[in-house]
């Protein structure tokens, strides 16, 4: 079942929201050349702690961190700890909030110092294909119009858009129906969902340089591309509504 909110509980999911976004603001400024991602993560449940809130992942089927933090080849999943950011790194945080009973999720990449014209033109293409997707989050439209939209905005540009892994609903659960594809094909998605006002997906496109394909290391958590070039991964939560896309996951 794919759940409607109400009016006031979309409320709930902007406060669960802006904790989120007052959240990257302060990896704004942390995320420098000789910071250990351990410390990162730290930052960021301390944040949330403050405001009300509870880290989703930590703790969520084992998981260790209050974020995911993912370096260079990296591609979600990453396990914060004394890793230090090197100059042209590109670090993907991933953060989830629950505050009352709702939950938000939200991802960013950042550039650590100097990238590379390909990181940052990475960076910016999969940024991009986030918006592209995002502007399609209209009442009537269908699941496959958001899907669509991503993946042949990537492609393309030439990048590999992950399959293995997609966005998906949230709202009183961390991860809700539907499943969210970053591309359109095969009969593996129900594409064919109407988007209906007062949705709410995580939409999350996960686009590398390279190859669409994925390893899992032995953590049983860190995903890589499978050629182990660069990789890039924004997401925000937003709600389907009577006049667009309301992103909940911004200050």
């Amino acid at each position: 079942m794919i759940s409607i909110k109400s009016a006031q509980e979309l409320d709930q999911m902007r406060e669960a929201g802006r904790i989120i976004a007052e959240a990257f603001e302060l990896m704004n400024e942390a995320v420098c050349p000789g910071v250990t991602t351990g410390e990162l993560d730290q930052i960021v449940e301390d944040l949330i702690r403050k405001r009300g809130g509870i880290p989703a992942f930590k703790g969520y089927r084992g998981f260790p961190g209050s974020i995911c933090a993912s370096v260079n080849e990296e591609v979600v999943h990453g396990i914060p700890g004394t890793r230090r950011l090197e100059d042209g790194d590109l670090v993907k945080i991933d953060i989830g909030v629950k505050k009352g009973s709702f939950f938000g999720d939200s991802a960013r990449t950042f550039g650590v110092g100097n990238v590379s014209d390909d990181a940052a033109r990475l960076m910016e293409v999969c940024r991009d294909s986030l918006g592209a997707g995002m502007a399609k989050m209209q009442a009537g439209n269908k699941l496959r119009d958001v899907s669509a939209a991503i993946g042949d905005y990537a492609t393309s540009r030439g990048y590999g858009v992950v399959e293995d892994f997609v966005g998906h609903g949230i709202g009183r659960e961390l991860h809700e129906s539907p499943q969210v594809p970053n591309f359109y094909r095969g009969s593996r998605f129900d594409y064919d969902v109407v988007l209906k006002a007062g949705m709410t997906l995580a939409i999350e496109p996960m686009i590398n340089l390279g190859t669409h394909q994925v390893d899992t290391l032995s953590d049983g958590w860190t995903v890589v591309t499978k050629d182990r070039l660069l990789s890039a991964h924004f997401e925000h939560t937003v709600a389907v509504g009577s006049d667009g896309p309301e992103v909940l996951t911004s200050l």
